[in-house]
């Protein structure tokens, strides 16, 4: 007897890293049922001269979703929110220009699934942190082992704040803080190109 499973397989290719989160929005398509999108600003290069990769992302499952939605207040009222993140299956996707200097010209655009967001940080102050998975060695439904999934350290120091483990509460996202994180980089952190 045969033990295998009729399972589909997949490889997952996995974008882990901190950014900000910018243009969350709702996109109700012609058909289909409506989803949530927002552009994440990639962090990457020296810390003393950060660059962003903007990455516009499809939010992927109801945890990451609901986090997402929470931030769209702050994000609208021009806080930073800062994010760890995993972004899959990340394609380029050519458009052409329809308006502005560049109109008739062919650009193109990074376009992801944002999966999993391990902690977040408004204008500085950690709002929320996901709880560590049970790590094991057992392997996952995605043929990962069980420390795959811990979220990585992204050299942002959280032992000296008191973090909220459960689910972020409101007032969290939308009580006015003082820029105390990230004042230094450039205004450029908060708008999608």
């Amino acid at each position: 007897m045969s033990n295998q499973s009729n399972e589909a397989k997949y490889f997952d290719l996995h974008t882990h890293g901190i950014g900000y989160l910018n243009r969350i929005r709702q996109v109700t398509p012609r058909k289909g049922n409506p989803f949530t999108c927002v552009t994440v600003a990639a962090l990457h290069g020296s810390v003393d001269d950060a660059e962003y990769t903007y990455i516009d992302c499809n939010v992927v499952g109801a945890e990451a979703e609901s986090l997402v939605k929470r931030c769209q207040q702050a994000v609208e009222a021009r806080k930073k929110v800062l994010v760890s993140f995993r972004i899959g299956d990340i394609w380029a996707d050519a458009f052409t220009y329809e308006k502005g200097d560049k109109k008739g010209q062919i650009g193109a655009s990074l376009k992801g699934r944002l999966l999993y967001i391990g902690w977040i940080k408004v204008d500085g102050n950690l709002v929320y942190e996901a709880k560590p998975k049970n790590t094991n060695t057992s392997v996952d439904d995605q043929g990962q082992s069980g420390d795959a999934n811990k979220p990585v350290n992204q050299e942002q120091p959280v032992a000296h704040q008191t973090v909220n483990q459960e689910q972020p509460a409101d007032d969290q996202f939308g009580e006015p803080h003082q820029p105390d994180f990230g004042s230094d980089l450039p205004e450029q952190a908060n708008q999608a190109a």
